[in-house]
């Protein structure tokens, strides 16, 4: 497990849920507030903007193929496997260094997003969760990690609003298992610190919600 140190060093805050929630909207507002609050923030996300991250993206967004054009479908293994090696690219190239200069850093997802989605969609049950944890157990841990439920039937309405193509884990009864999952995520990370906040109000109020939870660990670690 790895740990970032100094007292200049920026806070780590992971935003999760299941497609549709919002997270991204609100993980942009969020580095939008830090900013405004004096703190030098950083926006994120995962898959991250690296070669596997890209290669992910295809993958979710099912543009693999063969040379000879054939579409390729990756199973839980592999895709645990390639989240997992982004993971910890993404860490040492973008988050470590950023809060190692004094920046706060908000990521769209981290690892509880491999916990939760690669376990969903595996025939291993426990398992399987305790080999996505062994695969990122040397990663950095967030400082706050804010789950943003939502019910399965609000996402798909947001995700068909958007219009875009369904992607590869946006079916309807796999994102009803999320939700459930999600529900209960600190379940999953059990030595992190996790909040959740309502994800059915509106953007605003969401927002707000999410900023009592990041000024208390701010507040906690000025006083520390």
């Amino acid at each position: 497990m790895e740990h970032t140190t100094g007292e200049s060093r920026g806070v780590f805050i992971v935003l999760e849920g299941i497609d549709g929630s919002g997270s991204t909207t609100q993980a942009q507002l969020l580095v939008e507030r830090l900013t405004e609050a004096g703190m030098d923030s950083l926006f994120t996300c995962e898959p991250s903007d690296g070669p596997i991250g890209e290669l992910i993206r295809r993958a979710l967004q099912k543009r693999l193929a063969t040379g000879n054009g054939e579409p390729i479908s990756l199973d839980w293994v592999t895709l645990s496997l390639l989240f997992a090696a982004d993971r910890a690219d993404h860490a040492q190239r973008t988050i470590v260094p950023a809060l190692k200069a004094g920046r706060s850093v908000v990521s769209d997802r981290y690892d509880l997003s491999s916990l939760a989605y690669q376990s969903a969609t595996s025939d291993s049950g426990p398992e399987a969760l305790s080999w996505i944890r062994e695969l990122n157990e040397r990663v950095l841990r967030p400082d706050l990690t804010v789950i943003v439920d939502v019910e399965a039937e609000t996402a798909q309405r947001r995700r068909l609003q958007r219009g875009a193509a369904a992607e590869l884990f946006e079916v309807p009864e796999l994102q009803r298992r999320l939700a459930k999952i999600y529900r209960t995520a600190e379940q999953l990370v059990p030595l992190d610190r996790v909040v959740h906040v309502d994800g059915e109000q509106d953007v605003s109020s969401v927002a707000a919600a999410i900023w009592d939870e990041v000024s208390r660990l701010i507040g906690e670690k000025s006083s520390a």
